[in-house]
């Protein structure tokens, strides 16, 4: 079986954790170059030891390559600036991008909602790590009731957010904000993110607060059932291949006090107000091939990378 071959920019923890997975864990994919631009890099370091090809020189480098018409598949795990640089370099290529940054050039992407509908974009983006551990929560919701607004907070430990991940937090909030609305279907989302300097370091932790509007009586309870069902089953999708991920609860769901402002959080504060909270509690637990347990923020976003470009290159296997 012939596999894609692919190429890592970006070799710190998440471009090395992305080299170990798709060692060990990859069907159709196959390592070719890892890239940097420290020529120290202990990722670069650790690639070479692996037998693989290297390069500090960042996308030129790549270009450089003796391999680079053999790539068919380039993640991104450098920064939102340094993607868009990397993009205008690759796209006339024609070599597909996985942007784990979130420059958002792509479309959004989230395995477990909508894996299937962007395999021929040329740049997909895979949100953020927030974004990869409750959007689901918020499109399982949103199947069974409409979310007048849909709130999400990452709590990571702080040892786990590298240089990229304290540059990118401003485009961290804004790009899972959209993508709440744009793949989680939310009338309006908001995104927090909080990097917890605990030691030891904590688990990731993300928690889902969704607001709707539920019918009264027995129809409302068998609403509640729908949407605590619907997580469930969602959750269960995504720990497929995160096996860290989990609910730390049962599925809350209140009613919301008359004296509770919340039609401030509308995107129309003319529509009906909410009735009802929806509040899921989760925790991501790392895989441990290479990163720390703890790191469960950058193996979601890894894991989620590597799923997306088994599907492409799966595709690209069954078209030959």
């Amino acid at each position: 079986m012939s596999k894609t071959k692919v190429a890592v920019i970006g070799s710190g923890n998440i471009g090395t954790d992305l080299m170990i997975k798709i060692m060990r864990t990859a069907e159709h994919l196959e390592m070719g170059v890892m890239v940097g631009i420290d020529p120290a890099s202990e990722g670069l370091a650790r690639a070479a030891r692996f037998g693989f090809e290297t390069t500090h020189e960042g996308v030129d480098g790549l270009l450089k390559s003796p391999q680079i018409d053999e790539i068919g598949i380039v993640f991104d795990a450098t920064s939102a600036g340094a993607h868009k640089h990397n993009d205008e370099k690759l796209r006339p290529l024609g070599i597909r991008m996985i942007d784990l940054t979130p420059a958002a050039i792509g479309p959004y992407v989230i395995p477990a909602v909508n894996l299937g509908e962007h395999l021929d974009a040329p740049n997909v983006n895979m949100v953020t790590c927030g974004g990869q551990a409750t959007i689901p929560v918020v499109a399982a919701i949103s199947r069974v009731v409409p979310v007048a607004y849909a709130e999400i907070v990452a709590s990571i430990a702080s040892k786990s957010a590298g240089p990229g991940t304290r540059a990118n937090i401003d485009e961290f909030t804004e790009t899972t904000s959209s993508a709440i609305v744009k793949v989680g279907g939310a009338e309006r989302g908001k995104a927090i993110i909080i990097l917890n300097p605990a030691e030891p370091p904590l688990m990731m932790r993300d928690t889902v607060f969704a607001l709707v509007n539920l019918p009264e009586g027995d129809d409302g309870e068998t609403v509640k059932e729908q949407i605590a069902e619907s997580v469930e089953k969602m959750v269960a999708e995504v720990s497929a291949y995160v096996p860290g991920y989990r609910k730390v609860q049962d599925v809350q769901i209140t009613e919301i006090p008359a004296d509770q402002p919340v039609e401030t959080l509308l995107a129309d504060p003319s529509r009906p107000r909410p009735t009802h909270q929806v509040s899921v509690f989760l925790q991501v637990e790392g895989a441990g091939m290479y990163l720390p347990a703890y790191a469960g923020n950058l193996d979601i976003m890894t894991s989620a990378a590597v799923q997306m470009a088994e599907k492409i290159a799966a595709g690209k296997e069954a078209a030959k």
